[in-house]
């Protein structure tokens, strides 16, 4: 026992010998990996491979600067839910993506806290205006941890997919089926996901100005616009991608224009002019 209980220790102490070796390995390369990575023409920070998954910081950044300086009321409950499913979403896509885009998935980890954090906010004041108190809605955190946990694709989706394949359809059918960013891989939900900000935008179109955060219809225009262009430089090249963020940037001037331009449907909570 004496000798396998030494032997256990000598074990341990080799591991963690082993582990704060590659800790600090870690430590002093990855600095330099990510200066090169930086600067690297192929994926730095020239390309769209850079600036697509920065311009998605601004949805995250937004949510930050909102819960800072603005009350629970102001929170659209429909944009936030499309946001968690759409970040849970976008880390696998992140992930599956050639090249692999780390920043990606980084910005949407930090984005799905961020919007479900905005959620549970809303949650917590409905909830305090409904019943006169101040306890968090756990029913309401329960339900926004649900409608973020979208994706479920499991092993049996490439099995399933050579099934479908084999029944008897039309070629153009079975081409799109069969494609690389076709339904059964996440290349072809993540940018469906991503039309649910469109939509939720497009149900906000008489949304009271005041209530339309500045912040955030400006990050959802310039993640727009710049992740037009990455959809087509991207492997596999992204149509379905390119057009959901041509609408999103669109939907996103249309709320700023209302906000800073005109309103063609002011509400009685705005401020009237003498």
């Amino acid at each position: 026992l004496k000798s396998l209980s030494s032997h256990c220790e000598k074990a341990a102490a080799t591991h963690a010998c082993c582990l704060e070796t590659m800790a600090a390995s870690l430590i002093r390369t990855l600095p330099r990996r990510a200066w090169a990575s930086f600067k690297d023409p192929e994926v730095g920070w020239r390309t769209t491979h850079f600036w697509g998954p920065m311009a998605n910081w601004g949805l995250a950044l937004s949510a930050i600067w909102d819960m800072s300086t603005s009350g629970p009321e102001v929170i659209s409950v429909k944009m936030k839910v499309v946001m968690c499913a759409y970040s849970a979403m976008f880390m696998r896509f992140a992930w599956m993506v050639q090249p692999r885009n780390y920043i990606l998935l980084s910005c949407h980890a930090f984005n799905e806290v961020a919007q479900m954090t905005q959620l549970v906010r809303r949650k917590r004041y409905d909830w305090s205006l409904e019943n006169d108190t101040d306890l968090l809605s756990k029913e309401g955190a329960t339900q926004a941890m649900a409608a973020a946990a979208t994706q479920a694709r499991g092993y049996f989706v490439p099995q399933l997919q050579q099934r479908v394949l084999q029944m008897p359809m039309p070629d153009l059918i079975r081409a799109f089926l069969a494609h690389e960013a076709g339904p059964f891989t996440v290349f072809f939900w993540a940018p469906t996901c991503k039309w649910g900000l469109s939509v939720a935008n497009i149900m906000d179109y008489a949304r009271p100005t005041e209530k339309v955060s500045t912040a955030e219809q400006i990050a959802l225009c310039a993640t727009g616009m710049i992740w037009t262009r990455w959809s087509f430089v991207i492997v596999p090249v992204n149509v379905n991608l390119a057009v959901v963020n041509a609408l999103l940037a669109t939907t996103g001037w249309y709320h700023l224009g209302r906000k800073w331009i005109h309103d063609p449907f002011p509400s009685d909570e705005t401020p009237k002019q003498a």
